[in-house]
């Protein structure tokens, strides 16, 4: 039971270092050959939970995702998570995720800056986007509209239809 708590520390840890200095310091704080030692199914996975996410860069957050799904932590959406955000349906497997009653998701089509900034609606990304969230995803937006200027809301019961509930 001692050791994994540790590793669940440890796991945690990670979550907030970049990951060659996560290494050093671990390597430095707990031994280099514990890391070794230590089965990969010992280590528990950490919880990420979203709550106030707005989106940003599609790349930025492909990267981030794609590394969540290969630690197999667990993600509580708890909050708003619009925009690129969203992306975390499409890249961690539905099996874990999961919303509370405060989830709210916001979806809207890719863009880019124009002229003088203005937004213009990037089609090719947006495509993109569309055939990364699952069908459910993809029925639901297409059923409220389709991804547009506007951002589209799920939330509530809706929701909770397509994603379990956290406990």
């Amino acid at each position: 039971m001692k050791h994994r708590r540790r590793w669940h520390s440890v796991t945690t840890y990670l979550r907030s270092a970049p990951p060659v200095a996560s290494f050093v310091k671990l390597a430095a704080s707990i031994g280099l050959s514990a890391i070794f030692a230590a089965p990969v199914q010992d280590c528990a996975a950490a919880v990420v939970t979203i709550t106030d996410d707005h989106g940003g860069n599609i790349g930025a957050y492909w990267s981030r995702y794609s590394a969540l799904r290969a630690s197999n932590d667990r993600v509580v959406i708890d909050g708003m998570c619009t925009s690129a955000c969203t992306l975390v349906l499409g890249i961690v497997p539905p099996n874990r995720i999961c919303v509370t009653k405060n989830a709210i998701l916001g979806f809207h089509a890719a863009w880019q800056p124009g002229f003088l900034g203005v937004p213009v609606t990037n089609d090719p990304a947006t495509r993109t986007l569309m055939s990364l969230y699952p069908i459910p995803i993809r029925q639901w937006i297409a059923h409220n509209g389709g991804l547009g200027d506007r951002m589209i809301y799920l939330s509530g019961r809706d929701l909770m239809h397509l994603y379990r509930e956290c406990q």
